[in-house]
């Protein structure tokens, strides 16, 4: 979709008969009006809302790669194209002679970028996944959640959005190279490779201070107080990350000498002592409503905003 944005025409090829998997993924399905306008059916149901969501700027075609016509024709599409983008278990695609090594044969110059769950090599590589698989394997699903709850996933599927962004970035790496070198190349990316690169801090607080992850609900290992509060009728988010901002929240809910207080004059001893610190907090906070809230914080320089539903977003 991305590349769509900046001008790409984006050929989507879908299976014969059902086409991609997530046409299905619903409800809720768009709706379209029957052309016909007949009484009996005036609408008919279409793709799903999901489907819709990850297919802007794509056309589409319908191939069957396991007949030797269809073959033909994505050679003679991928003999013309700038880019292949494909997410088949590795070794898949070069069985039908649809593999990199096959068609540079007959484009040199092919961008081939190919997203697996766990990559090209290693022991994992002809496993299948999903985001919310890697999202368990690879930590991010420990990390979340509520501090004494259970694992959970994500809202979004962060895993599979970042892949594509990482791919969108190691596509248009590949095309500048291309421009010096004249040839293409292969990119090999995978959703375990970007749930690991993402951890950043967590898994650096590993690595450097042999710290086990936990689950913080809404807060930070680091920095405090950095987290949702709840109100009288909803929640707010309030992020301190330096002495000044906390200065600055303690002045607007009128606590001015909660900055001087020892427990809390820098951020490690907020940290340190953060169980005291939120309870002071909360039980100002949880007394005023959430416009309330909005109000004190306003023009104070912290950074905060109410926790809002879709439609109020």
């Amino acid at each position: 979709m991305l590349l769509g944005d900046l001008g790409a025409e984006i050929i989507k090829v879908e299976h014969p008969l059902r086409g991609d998997d997530t046409r299905t993924w619903g409800p809720p399905f768009k709706t379209y009006k029957n052309p016909k306008n007949t009484t009996q059916s005036p609408s008919f149901p279409g793709e799903s809302a999901y489907y819709l969501s990850v297919n802007r700027n794509k056309k589409s075609i319908a191939i069957d790669m396991k007949k030797e016509s269809g073959r033909r024709i994505l050679t003679e599409l991928a003999s013309k194209c700038d880019i292949l983008v494909e997410n088949f278990v590795p070794g898949k695609l070069a069985k039908m002679q649809l593999g990199y090594n096959d068609l540079r044969l007959v484009n040199p110059r092919l961008v081939y970028a190919s997203i697996t769950g766990y990559g090209q090599t290693g022991p994992y590589r002809n496993k299948p996944g999903y985001d919310v698989i890697i999202e368990a394997e690879a930590g991010l699903m420990h990390i979340t959640g509520e501090e004494n709850g259970p694992p959970v996933k994500v809202g979004v599927a962060v895993t599979d959005i970042m892949t594509g962004l990482y791919t969108h970035g190691a596509i248009m790496a590949a095309l500048l190279a291309r421009d010096k070198t004249g040839r293409g190349q292969h990119i090999d990316a995978s959703l375990l490779q970007t749930q690991t690169s993402i951890l950043a801090n967590i898994a650096s607080s590993y690595l450097i201070g042999g710290q086990e992850a936990r689950r913080w609900g809404t807060r930070h290992p680091s920095i405090a107080p950095y987290q949702v509060f709840a109100t009288l009728d909803g929640s707010v988010c309030i992020g301190a990350g330096n002495n000044t901002q906390f200065a600055s929240l303690c002045n607007a809910i009128g606590m001015p000498n909660l900055a001087l207080d020892k427990r809390f004059v820098t951020n490690a001893d907020r940290v340190s002592n953060r169980r005291a610190l939120i309870q002071i907090l909360e039980g100002v906070l949880s007394t005023r409503t959430t416009c309330e809230v909005l109000d004190l914080l306003e023009n104070s320089g912290l950074p905060f905003g109410p926790v809002n539903n879709l439609q109020q977003t």
